[in-house]
């Protein structure tokens, strides 16, 4: 059929025209097209998973080594010879307008070649077909997402202080004390404390570094008008943890009985089948008790681990299992927590959280280039591959909070050019999501000065171009940093 001008031959499901483009009803669905060995729009995975243009003249390349797989994209399609991602895709026409398909509901994969864009889903499910400008046809597909999986932001997002990228998780309750002290006088409105607080990964009691236990930072918290907020991995667990320990049956293993790795970090980590009924009291056990202490904001990390390939007791789909913990992890946590995912498959969170990571980590250097060009692995921590990936994940701000990490201001322990730190400071005054690291006691008068007015400006922001953004008086495009 024509679309646009153009001659597509749709195979695999029946079609009916809707506003935008067309509905396609079916498992799998196969859309034949003239524009060759043209650029691929991929759509990763999960938060840290590579989005951006890709070229189908060159293959994609496995990252390196396969052992960081599981962490860094969806590890069903490590080895895949040709280019996809999760839930939509696109080749770019001949006049810069794109051919999309995205499906509306979670588990499904689009994947490209020079003559097709074919999509296939865990079950029958309906697509988006549409042909059009990238900022048309993803802001189309964003209003059919929200009817289908929902909408929850009613509210700005909080402007957030985390202890990661200035402490990592050499974090202890005199030290974050302190900072709290510190930050009288600059207009945040969360204090997170992120890994480093913990006895274990998937042992969630404070170490001996907090030894007034986690109640003691929430009140604090409080006291200065901040909501209390902590960093959990949930759906995963070191094999040195009691939980591990205790109960090895809990764990995710694949068709051959064996246990399924979920990443490297800390020495390595497990998933946890999260269709096991008692893994799911434990869950929402875990969240109960994370709520007592008083903690109103929950950055749920490492969430991919529950929709890793295996062997489930349940028999449901991998992010259909995801979904379902997630939303008992939401319903533990009550309406008024704020819940940001990240390492989150990200169809399959859309309507279940307030926030979303949509990026790998920032660092305070520019590039991690051996990892992103020898091992290509995209999703290692840098500025420029938190940049790269944010930007093509914009689109989903109508539909989530988007959250591209943190933004500098210190130039104290920082690689980062006044130009990279302000470019980092723009991406995140353009998602609507504004986060620093950067403790008091390293920043100066001046640095401290910006700081504050970053947090309190509110500049009317509109996109004049792929990349290029108004924010308020001032022209920005982030194109020259791509």
């Amino acid at each position: 059929m024509q679309i646009q001008g153009y001659e597509f031959n749709i195979s695999g499901g029946r079609l009916e025209e809707t506003l935008g483009g067309y509905l396609l009803h079916g498992k799998q669905v196969q859309i034949g097209h003239p524009f060759g060995r043209t650029m691929f729009f991929k759509h990763g995975w999960q938060s840290w998973s590579e989005a951006a243009w890709v070229s189908l003249k060159e293959n994609p390349r496995p990252i390196l080594p396969p052992e960081r797989r599981p962490q860094c994209d969806d590890p069903a399609y490590a080895l895949s010879p040709v280019h996809g991602g999760s839930g939509l895709g696109g080749v770019e026409g001949f006049d810069g307008r794109m051919l999309f398909l995205g499906a509306l509901r979670p588990g499904a994969r689009v994947e490209a070649d020079r003559l097709n864009l074919k999509g296939h889903a865990e079950h029958e499910t309906t697509w988006f077909l549409a042909y059009g400008s990238f900022a048309e046809v993803l802001s189309r597909y964003g209003e059919l997402l929200a009817n289908t999986l929902g909408v929850r932001h009613p509210q700005p997002a909080p402007r957030v202080w985390c202890s990661w990228y200035s402490y990592y998780s050499d974090i202890s309750e005199s030290q974050l004390l302190q900072t709290i002290a510190g930050l009288q006088g600059l207009p945040f409105e969360v204090f997170q404390v992120d890994d480093g607080w913990q006895q274990n990964m998937g042992d969630w009691e404070p170490n001996h570094k907090f030894p007034s236990g986690m109640s003691a930072i929430a009140l604090r918290a409080q006291s200065q008008g901040l909501t209390p907020g902590l960093w959990l991995a949930p759906f995963i667990a070191r094999p040195s943890s009691s939980l591990f320990k205790e109960h090895p049956d809990w764990f995710l293993r694949d068709e051959q009985g064996e246990l399924v790795s979920a990443g490297t970090n800390w020495g390595g980590f497990y998933a946890l089948d999260v269709t096991l009924p008692a893994v799911q009291d434990w869950l929402r056990s875990l969240i109960q008790t994370v709520r007592g202490w008083g903690y109103r904001y929950l950055k749920l990390d490492f969430l991919y681990a529950a929709a890793l390939p295996g062997k489930r007791s349940g028999g449901a789909s991998r992010e259909e299992a995801y979904r379902e913990a997630l939303r008992i992890l939401r319903e533990a946590a009550g309406e008024d927590v704020y819940i940001l995912a990240c390492g989150a498959p990200i169809i399959a969170s859309l309507g279940l959280v307030d926030g979303l990571r949509i990026g790998p980590d920032v660092a305070p250097y520019w590039d991690n280039e051996d990892r992103r060009v020898f091992l290509h692995d995209p999703t290692g921590p840098s500025a420029y591959n938190a940049l790269r990936t944010s930007l093509h994940r914009l689109w989903l701000r109508p539909l989530v909070h988007t959250d591209p990490d943190v933004a500098y201001f210190r130039t104290r322990y920082n690689l980062l050019t006044p130009a990279q730190r302000a470019v980092l400071q723009d991406l995140a005054l353009v998602s609507g999501f504004k986060a620093t690291s950067d403790p008091p006691e390293w920043l100066d008068g001046e640095e401290r000065e910006q700081l504050r007015e970053w947090l309190e400006a509110t500049p009317p922001i509109t996109q004049t171009g792929p990349y290029a953004f108004k924010i308020g008086e001032r022209e920005v495009d982030f194109s020259s940093w791509l």
